[in-house]
């Protein structure tokens, strides 16, 4: 269950769990995964929703490296031996197990309306283009950061979606660099709705190098 939250990165509701996996999350099961704190579970309409908790992020990280003596059957050995490479990977490139999964699901969401307003022909490089260039006339040296919703501001043009999966992007290839607002009290509306959330956490201000 935490590893199909996992791929699916976002808040899923018990009838799509059924449709991906088939099964939802219910009851007991529910109550455990909410009660350790993994699973964030909220309800709409007459069905629970759910949403990995930063808790359920680390899990699945320390479970992906776990290697396969910690499982049982063939197959799942088979499939750790596997998981372990690509967990071996992730920390030599100093990434997490979020940056990549939150930067596939950012690329897999642009919806197909905010696609028609955006001409066919562009490409992700154009977007990231726009960002850097929209991020240079915002920040008074390179490294400094700069509120994201100041650069939304100048990438209106474009559908978030695009430029959701453009930070995505760049920020899991280190070409970027996203953190929290530390006091968060001090945020507007407008600053929490722009903001990306990448690895459990919101992230509200971006510099580059």
């Amino acid at each position: 269950m935490l590893f199909a939250l996992l791929g699916e990165a976002r808040q899923v509701s018990n009838p799509q769990l059924k449709a991906l996996i088939g099964f939802p999350l219910d009851g007991k099961e529910r109550r455990n995964l909410n009660e350790r704190k993994l699973v964030e579970s909220v309800r709409v309409g007459r069905a629970f929703a759910h949403e990995l908790s930063d808790a359920g992020w680390h899990w699945c990280n320390e479970d992906l490296a776990a290697g396969p003596a910690a499982h049982g059957s063939s197959l799942e050995r088979a499939h750790y031996l596997v998981f372990g490479v690509f967990a071996r990977y992730l920390s030599a490139a100093r990434l997490s197990l979020a940056d990549v999964v939150t930067a596939a699901s950012a690329k897999s969401q642009e919806s197909g309306a905010s696609a028609a307003s955006w001409p066919r022909g562009r490409h992700a490089v154009d977007v990231t283009a726009r960002v850097a260039a929209g991020y240079r006339e915002l920040a008074p040296a390179n490294g400094e950061f700069v509120k994201l919703r100041e650069l939304r501001e100048r990438l209106a043009d474009i559908p978030r979606p695009e430029v959701d999966s453009a930070l995505a992007e760049m920020f899991t290839s280190q070409r970027i660099n996203l953190i929290p607002q530390e006091n968060q009290q001090a945020l507007s509306t407008a600053d929490r709705e722009s903001a990306l959330r990448i690895g459990g956490e919101n992230k509200h201000l971006i510099s580059i190098d």
